[in-house]
């Protein structure tokens, strides 16, 4: 007997621009950044060095570039918004998926990841990462199931959000507004960014403490304020932070230093009051496995569109179960982050991550962009992770070559 087998047909990214209106200044504040130890970076605008909305006179231009993978019977699998570097390698694969079947997801990673023996971290496994998204998309559009399912879930109907702040204003008065504003729409907790490092010296160390104090102060005793150092600071400047800011009792303080750095980590982390999370710019299930052995972190932090794809997320989901760390996802793409969750336990996997103003340029071109209502996101029943581009919304699209 013959049996059936699924082919890939095509592989490509498409790169799609329009506008929206712009209702005030886009981009209120940025954070600190690793190279910030360099004065001539310390007060440049980060805006036009991400794939993010562009800020003109009176409108944002988006962009976003989408992966599609084509099939011998029609169905489509589509995944994105993606950087245009990880979009450049994807086109490199094509020659190596074509043909395969697309339904084979563990064999098609194993394939990419041993094709990239260069690439085992960073842009590649970005590239990766993306291709095995779109596959799962396209897996459960041909199961007539959402990716959840086909995971394992649901564990949930709807998953609790923490609004993640970046981009929004640090000026202390906008920041209590903005506090209350997004705890009374139900989040369950916020992130909040620090502008300052070791560079900035002790006007900078003081305005990060006074954005801790400022957040508390609106928050109240009982919600949950986390702050993230985006790899900005160094091991003597995080522990007197520390200090400063533990009895505002936040959740967790993120990303204090370089991701490669974990010895200085764990030395963090065994003196800390406060937990210690990150590993978004860390790589598949032997990054994290070196991560969690050394106890470099109390909470990881994958991003499912950089560290592996959903494939690989699994693997580092059932890793973290092992050493009973909580894994809570970068939020880089919050439909994956979803399909992910729902199938994984609360207590393993809490909360996902809403990046408020970054979602605004990724979910514009989607025909039904994910909502979050009081604070949670309900899921999405339709097959595969849901993305439909809504043509009405795109003034130009461009095949990209490689």
């Amino acid at each position: 007997m013959e049996v059936f087998v699924l082919k890939i047909t095509d592989l490509y990214c498409i790169r799609y621009e329009g506008s929206k209106e712009k209702k005030g200044e886009y981009y209120e504040e940025r954070l600190v950044r690793p190279v910030d130890i360099y004065e001539e970076f310390r007060s440049a605008d980060w805006s036009e060095q991400t794939n993010l909305p562009v800020e003109r006179e009176d409108s944002l231009l988006i962009r976003g570039i989408f992966l599609y993978i084509e099939t011998d019977i029609g169905i489509k699998g589509i995944f994105g918004p993606l950087d245009k570097s990880p979009a450049l390698i994807v086109l490199s694969m094509k020659e190596l998926l074509i043909g395969q079947n697309p339904l084979a997801t563990q064999k098609l990673w194993d394939l990419m990841y041993r094709s990239a023996v260069h690439g085992r971290k960073g842009i590649s496994m970005m590239a990766i990462s993306a291709i095995d998204c779109a596959l799962w998309d396209l897996k459960g559009k041909y199961f007539d199931q959402p990716v959840y399912r086909l995971l394992g879930g649901p564990v949930r109907e709807k998953l609790p959000v923490y609004a993640s702040m970046l981009g929004f204003s640090l000026e202390p008065e906008l920041v209590k507004k903005r506090v209350k504003d997004y705890r009374v729409l139900g989040f369950a907790g916020q992130k909040w960014f620090f502008r300052h490092g070791p560079a900035s010296g002790q006007k900078g160390f003081e305005n990060n403490l006074e954005l801790v104090q400022t957040a508390r102060e609106a928050a109240g005793d009982n919600y949950n304020l986390i702050f993230d150092a985006w790899m900005g600071w160094d091991v003597s400047y995080t522990l007197r932070m520390i200090k400063s800011i533990e009895k505002y009792q936040p959740l967790w303080l993120e990303e204090p230093l370089m991701a490669d750095k974990l010895d200085r980590l764990k030395e963090i982390t065994a003196n800390s009051s406060i937990d210690i999370a990150g590993g978004e710019h860390e790589y598949t299930r032997w990054g994290f496995q070196e991560i969690m052995k050394k106890g470099a972190l109390n909470i990881i932090q994958p991003d499912t569109m950089w560290a592996g794809g959903i494939t690989e997320m699994m693997n580092i989901c059932s890793l973290a179960s092992v050493y009973d760390i909580p894994l809570i996802p970068h939020g880089e793409s919050f439909a994956a982050n979803i399909h992910l969750t729902a199938a994984q336990s609360p207590a393993l996997v809490p909360l996902v991550e809403y990046l408020v103003k970054w979602n605004e340029g990724w979910q514009y071109f989607l025909k039904d962009p994910i909502t979050v209502k009081d604070g949670f996101v309900k899921l999405d029943h339709r097959p595969g992770l849901g993305l439909v581009i809504d043509d009405e919304k795109v003034e130009n699209e461009v095949r990209l070559k490689y």
